[in-house]
């Protein structure tokens, strides 16, 4: 299969659509459950042109994609433990985990990016690159697990999330475009506990204790009883009996009353759309509210905890478990209310028992690609599910490689993949790939700002050894921060047209001097599997090397020291500076019992430090840390730095408009990034 229908369309169009008959190559199965693809022999083509002209949606519609169920099969999959969504993704059971329990797992393997530039770093290109070039170059069984794309970002200024050129999952659109409705399903089960905090707090200002207390409890068919989660209730108020009739006026108060202060929800409602005048709202406006009237916001949907708990959860248990746990406010003696106070648990879990499950496609080449789980990486985790790199490291067997992807720059997804998801996993990884290319580089070592569709200046197409040494900085930064957790790093390094040979020299140089186990310069936009074989190569070398993984911190650690530490030796800050706000709120989760907990840091993601506009490594800062969050079913506490909004706005040219010639525009699919060997500007295609 591989690039041969691609290649071929190529063919077509610069030779007058002369017919041209497409070779079909699918996998082999092994033995073990696991998958292997031989390539096929390629005729070599002139199809570079093609490249340059054409947009990341042709090159993927011009491939034919196996279908779900046969590339399940190939992969050892059951017909029992899928889930068919049309031709091209299905949903994976998480019976799978208990058939293949004995089986050893694969390598572990994440890509991480040096701090991200409107130029771009490629870190999914190198994820789908790398899997193309073990399984389909080298015959290495292989999985790559990525996060779903949010609708705001895809319908914005970022675009899609499905890689790009020839290393990209297939069909894009279904990849960047609902998927199979998870995203829609966290939207859904979000709003329904948003709307239950307001209704709770509504007939409690409105109704008698007793009143309440009938509703809640009322009679059915003459009898009357407890639910199960209301005598779950019941025990955690200290109240042992199963009889309504029983309880003391007292009791029927604790019971029936919740006694949410509004002054302290933190539970938004949200969408998954860049709305910027959803950012602060009014609610409870309506004559039928009476008067329950105050201020909120949407955050988008991918913010929402449900999400982050998806993204961590490892059972169907485990995830209503930790839905139960979500704080969503305090009563108003200072304790924290959560969803399985407001009883909703179980239609929380009934709303997402689909989406647990992770969504199989693959890759142009016909690999396999997991789906699963989309947190951002500035305000939440940003990595995709636990469960889909399990059940991907079963998949592959002991000798195979699952290849996960961080959000943005290491300092930020990478630090939290290894205090925050390793921790929740047990999972230790083998290998950190640190992607970066000379032109972000160069903009981190001084260069002049970019705007993205706009043309570079000669700083970034000319060769200019100087600034890409000065922007080494950062790199090696981010190298020394992947150091931390005792993996051995290898630098994928995407070489466009405009690099030189000496640039591209330099920063391998200089990334081994830093101690990188390899670097390597990767071509894989351009040439998909084949263009990243010597990436592959040097990673499943490192990957034999001995890996002394650790945390960076113990959790037993009062949560200011553990904020300290992160800023200290992951951002270079000098130390951190707490608000008033957030010493009170760190003093409540202590308080609470919630000390314990890993910490997420919410901050740019274009800078090291909480100043977007600082580029290579800044020093002598201190970090403002404005809030104190928590998010106890995730499991982790969340300082938020500087001034951090939770929802996108949508710019002046969004890809949601019409192109200027009147065609509508794919949104994420036609904006692409043309790497080596092609052209040197980001631009939108028509279709």
């Amino acid at each position: 299969m591989c690039l041969c229908d691609c290649r071929g369309c190529a063919e077509i169009y610069w030779e007058g659509g002369e017919e041209r008959q497409n070779q079909k190559h699918p996998f082999r199965i092994c033995c073990c459950f696991v998958l292997c693809c031989r390539p096929p022999k390629l005729r070599e083509i002139s199809w570079l042109l093609f490249v340059f002209f054409s947009s990341d949606i042709e090159i993927s519609r011009a491939q034919s994609p196996k279908a779900v169920d046969v590339l399940a099969k190939e992969i050892g999959l059951l017909t029992d433990e899928i889930e068919i969504y049309g031709q091209t993704k299905a949903k994976v059971r998480l019976s799978l985990l208990e058939r293949l329990k004995d089986q050893p797992d694969g390598k572990y393997v994440l890509v991480a990016g040096i701090t991200p530039t409107p130029l771009g770093e490629g870190k999914s290109t190198v994820t789908i690159g790398l899997v193309q070039a073990l399984t389909a170059h080298l015959d290495i069984n292989s999985f790559a697990c990525l996060r779903q794309p949010s609708q705001g970002p895809t319908f914005g200024v970022k675009g899609g999330a499905a890689g790009g050129g020839y290393a990209q999952v297939i069909p894009m659109e279904e990849f960047n475009l609902h998927l199979t409705g998870d995203i829609h399903a966290i939207t859904a089960a979000n709003n329904l506990l948003a709307a239950a905090i307001d209704a709770r707090i509504l007939h409690e200002n409105t109704q008698s204790d007793k009143a309440l207390y009938n509703r809640l409890v009322p009679v059915v068919n003459g009898v009357r009883g407890f639910s199960a989660i209301q005598l779950a209730r019941l025990r955690r108020l200290g109240i042992n009996k199963s009889d309504p009739g029983t309880l003391t006026e007292e009791e029927v108060s604790k019971f029936a009353r919740l006694d949410i202060d509004p002054s302290t929800i933190t539970w938004q409602r949200v969408v998954d759309t860049n709305d910027r005048f959803l950012r602060k709202i009014t609610v409870g406006q309506a004559n039928t509210e009476k008067g329950f009237i105050r201020q909120a916001q949407f955050d988008i949907a991918v913010a929402s905890e449900i999400m982050a708990i998806l993204a961590l959860t490892t059972s169907l248990q485990d995830m209503k478990e930790r839905l139960g746990k979500m704080v969503v406010a305090n009563d108003k003696k200072g304790e924290p209310v959560t969803a399985e106070d407001l009883g909703v648990t179980g239609a929380l879990a009934v709303l997402m028992k689909d989406a647990i499950k992770p969504t199989l496609m693959q890759t142009l080449e016909g690999t396999p690609v997991f789906v699963h789980a989309g947190p951002f990486a500035n305000i939440a985790h940003g990595n995709s599910s636990v469960l889909a790199d399990k059940i991907a490291l079963k998949l592959v067997g002991e000798t195979g490689f699952v290849v996960t992807e961080a959000g943005f720059g290491a300092d930020i997804g990478m630090e939290k993949f290894f205090n925050i998801k390793c921790r929740a996993s047990g999972l230790v990884p083998s290998v950190v790939v640190l992607v970066a290319t000379v032109r972000a580089l160069k903009m981190h070592g001084g260069g002049p700002n970019v705007t993205a569709g706009a043309p570079l200046k000669k700083e970034y197409t000319e060769e200019n050894l100087q600034l890409v040494a000065d922007g080494c900085c950062n790199l090696q930064k981010q190298i020394q921060i992947a150091q931390l957790f005792g993996v051995p790093v290898v630098v994928a390094l995407n070489v466009f047209k405009t690099d030189s040979v000496a640039e591209v020299d330099l920063v391998c140089k200089i990334a081994k001097q830093s101690g990188a186990f390899d670097a390597v310069p990767c071509n894989h936009w351009s040439a998909g599997g084949r263009g990243a074989v010597k990436l592959a190569q040097a990673v499943e070398k490192a990957a034999r090397q001995k890996n002394s993984f650790k945390y960076l911190y113990s959790l037993e650690l009062p949560i200011v020291e553990k904020i300290r530490i992160i800023a200290q030796k992951v951002y270079g800050a000098e130390d951190i500076e707490l608000s008033l706000a957030a010493q009170t709120q760190i003093d409540r989760y202590t308080r609470q019992g919630f000390g314990n907990l890993p910490i997420c840091m919410a901050k740019t993601h274009l800078s090291l430090s909480h100043q977007p506009e600082r580029k290579g490594v800044p020093t002598g800062f201190i970090l403002p840390i404005s809030d104190v969050r928590a998010s106890i079913g995730a499991g982790f506490i969340y300082p938020l730095v500087g001034t951090v909004s939770a929802v996108y706005s949508t710019q002046s040219l969004p890809f949601l408009w019409p192109s200027l010639t009147g065609k509508c525009i794919s949104c994420l699919c036609l904006k692409i990034t043309l790497y080596s060997p092609s052209v040197i500007l980001s631009f939108q295609s028509t279709a």
